[in-house]
């Protein structure tokens, strides 16, 4: 029998990094909003761009020119899809390439070897958990052989270019992360702003972790603190059935 529930509830305190950056540079009412949406996930299937994140990260790492991003889409945009949810899918994603293959002469990405973006990396900020999902690493030799590191993330909203200052907060944040012990599997490793970016697909901007970002990182954990403490006190949206 199916269910009448609307939302699941997420017991502990969470939030991606994508959400943080926009919390951070959200007004009081607006950062309700967002809260709420992590604690009360809609079980309704979002169209997501899942696969569209796959094709540009292995694009940055492999490839010189959009002959690889136009033909993913056109394959993702032909393929078979059992209902009109899965064509809505399949239509946003190769939407999202095509917009990308548009801009891509834009990106000026750091000179650093581009990597796999391995595992999702998880952090606890004042007692919430923080998931950050890399498109793509990034891996310098200084002049004096110190390693220095960072990552890619995309962000895409068709049609709506990324607010700058959005873009700033979500790579200072993941700057800061990267800082913490133990997010880093190589000791000798440090992470570099520069290195830390978000890019955003949409316009081809791209934004580094600022000057700042040890303050902003700062400004963030104490921001997830709050989070945390007022986590159980987050109401579910009008309507919602639990």
């Amino acid at each position: 029998m199916p269910s009448d529930k609307t939302h699941r509830e997420v017991k502990k305190p969470q939030i991606t990094i994508r959400y943080l950056a926009e919390y951070m540079n959200a007004s009081d009412r607006t950062r309700r909003t967002i809260l709420r949406g992590c604690k009360y996930q809609p079980i309704a299937r979002v169209v997501q761009h899942d696969e569209a994140k796959g094709v540009v990260s292995r694009f940055v790492r492999d490839y010189e020119n959009n002959d690889f991003l136009l033909s993913e889409a056109d394959r993702i945009r032909n393929k078979l899809a059992d209902s009109d949810f899965e064509r809505d899918v399949n239509d946003h994603n190769a939407d999202y390439i095509t917009r990308f293959a548009t801009i891509s002469d834009r990106l000026h990405i750091p000179e650093a070897d581009r990597l796999a973006p391995g595992r999702a990396i998880v952090a606890s900020l004042g007692g919430t958990k923080l998931n950050i999902v890399l498109q793509f690493k990034l891996r310098r030799l200084t002049k004096t052989n110190k390693i220095r590191v960072g990552g890619g993330m995309l962000r895409y909203a068709k049609g709506k270019p990324l607010p700058a200052a959005v873009g700033e907060w979500q790579s200072a944040i993941l700057f800061g992360v990267l800082g913490l012990p133990g997010t880093i599997t190589d000791e000798a490793a440090e992470a570099e702003q520069r290195l830390c970016l978000t890019i955003d697909a949409q316009s081809g901007h791209i934004y580094p972790a600022p000057t700042n970002s040890v303050s902003r990182f700062k400004n963030s954990e104490a921001a997830c603190a709050t989070i945390a403490d007022a986590w159980d006190q987050i109401e579910p949206p009008s309507g919602a059935v639990i």
